[in-house]
């Protein structure tokens, strides 16, 4: 009788502490590049997002079922996502804001790529560049956001989070 009043009682507790130790960790995390390219004298950016946060983050911040990277995307979803980007990306030149085209985005297995562009950058007058990127910060506060710069043959990382949210470089 005490053999499987013992056994009741590991039982539970064994299943509980199995399950701690393999349940997955959620990392958040955005990856952005931007690379000057030379013969477009343009800055070519690319951000990529885990398409469920940014799913998750849309219905939350916008009300909308974007259903990204299936067949029932919403018709808006492009429209809502450069709108988000507007009020969480900024690149400033010299101490002031660079406009940047968004041209889109495509899907790589569980992430969206979105594409963006500054045009006519020159280059040559750049003393200064500052990246400011809370994307998903306002939805995950673990968020961190990976952005790469790259220029010429030079590279700097920065690694931005919520409380602080903008990397600068003085060139």
């Amino acid at each position: 009788m005490k053999k499987r009043t013992v056994r009741n009682l590991l039982l539970p507790l064994a299943v509980v502490l199995f399950l701690s130790f393999t349940s997955a960790h959620k990392f958040y995390v955005s990856v952005t590049n931007v690379v000057y390219a030379e013969e477009d004298d343009a800055f070519q950016i690319t951000s990529r997002i885990f398409i469920d946060d940014l799913n998750a983050l849309l219905e939350e911040r916008y009300g909308i079922k974007a259903k990204l990277a299936t067949p029932n995307e919403a018709k808006v979803a492009d429209e809502y996502i450069e709108k988000y980007f507007r009020a969480k990306f900024a690149m400033e030149l010299n101490g002031k804001t660079a406009e940047y085209t968004f041209l889109g985005k495509r899907y790589d297995n569980d992430v969206v790529i979105c594409y963006l562009e500054i045009p006519k950058v020159n280059f040559s007058g750049l003393k200064s560049v500052a990246i400011q990127n809370e994307i998903l910060t306002d939805l995950f506060e673990e968020q961190q956001n990976v952005v790469h710069l790259k220029w010429k043959d030079q590279k700097k990382s920065f690694v931005l989070i919520k409380e602080n949210n903008k990397g600068m470089l003085n060139l």
